[in-house]
């Protein structure tokens, strides 16, 4: 096969930045220092391909040597390297197998949904996959906080202070998002209702999509919600009821199953 029809795979791995990274993880594992020796005999690497992996690091910045020992320790400037990688990001890469797993009991399509400054944005779908999905392009989609499921969820199980904070900007919102944050009562007996049942739900409540109905529940860790699981269909389908009867345990072990490796 001629050099430029190669595909990017078929280039050798760089070994030194794999080993690299390999101590930079062990480092990140240990204790307030690693010697040598012992980043060997995690790593199989030989001590002196060892050394010279961590003088590399130490040029570079991410590594420093004890003054008063011979352990390595690694800098700030490790956290660099996740100043990039959002919240969301990483709970979508844990999620997808799940999700995929998921579809194949409940076969109607589910997001990972994650909120962003004023409604949840879908970060991760199976309705590219479920047959019966009547949506294909959702990546990116912007929810409605007080219309659908998934907005309800975030706001009756989120912390207090980011309710209110959330509910505030609303209020401040020519629309109808901001009409219905305003009715005070409203918001009340939505997040009421949601408490109650311990998940989300739209049953055709939400104007833009009037035909479809959904349920879903918080990503919880820390006293943080993190985002949320929503299942969709389509209202003729069955009722809320049914959908919780059907669904919601398998949800839930989805659901268990994100928080456990978050």
């Amino acid at each position: 096969m001629p050099q430029d029809q190669k595909s990017e795979t078929e280039y050798k791995t760089v070994r030194g930045l794999v080993r690299g990274l390999s101590l930079l993880n062990l480092m990140n594992r240990s204790d307030g220092g690693a010697r040598i020796r012992e980043l060997a005999e995690q790593s199989g690497i030989h001590r002196t391909t060892v050394k010279r992996l961590l003088e590399t690091l130490i040029e570079a910045g991410y590594v420093r040597q004890s003054f008063s020992d011979d352990s390595y320790q690694l800098t700030l400037k490790v956290r660099e390297l996740s100043e990039g990688f959002r919240d969301e990001q990483w709970i979508s890469q844990l999620a997808a197998p799940l999700l995929g797993e998921l579809m194949q009991a409940v076969v109607w399509p589910t997001d990972i949904c994650t909120f962003d400054v004023d409604a949840m944005v879908v970060r991760e779908t199976t309705h590219k996959f479920s047959r019966l999905s009547f949506h294909r392009n959702m990546v990116g989609r912007r929810l409605p906080m007080l219309r659908s499921a998934t907005g309800r969820a975030y706001l009756a199980f989120c912390p207090e202070n980011e309710r209110q904070s959330i509910l505030t900007l609303l209020q401040s919102r020519d629309d109808e998002q901001g009409e219905l944050a305003r009715d005070r009562n409203y918001v009340h007996s939505v997040l009421s209702r949601t408490r109650h049942r311990g998940y989300g739900y739209n049953y055709g409540d939400w104007g833009e999509e009037g035909k479809i109905a959904a349920i879903a529940l918080p990503i919880k860790s820390k006293g943080r919600v993190l985002g949320c699981l929503n299942l969709i269909y389509i209202k003729q389908a069955m009722t809320i009821e049914e959908a919780e009867k059907k669904y919601l345990q398998k949800m839930i072990e989805t659901v268990t199953a994100i928080e456990s490796k978050v």
